[in-house]
């Protein structure tokens, strides 16, 4: 089942933001495969996926976490919580590993 992916406000900035940095290309190349595999397997293996309980979603939504890097300085998170619809997955925040 191929997943809907709605980034929010939030992400939609940072996710440009990397794009359009020449010194950030390769976390953005590695967030966008991240992307993918969320899109079209969220329990890729490489997404490390696990629960976030800091915070919660607008709507008390339980967010996670999956890994677009690891072993790497600044290694970037991407943060999500699904909804409403059964195949779609709301994109949080894309950020450097807190």
């Amino acid at each position: 089942m191929n997943f809907f992916l709605k980034f929010m406000p939030a992400a939609e900035t940072q996710s440009k933001g990397l794009k359009h940095s020449p010194d950030l290309q390769n976390h953005f190349k590695a967030v966008s495969k991240a992307l993918h595999h969320l899109s079209l397997n969220p329990r890729h293996p490489g997404l490390n996926i696990h629960p976030f309980t800091s915070i919660a979603g607008p709507h008390g939504e339980k967010i996670w976490e999956a890994y677009a890097e690891n072993n790497t300085p600044g290694a970037y998170r991407i943060f999500f919580f699904l909804g409403p619809e059964k195949t779609m997955i709301r994109i949080f925040a894309i950020v450097p590993h807190p």
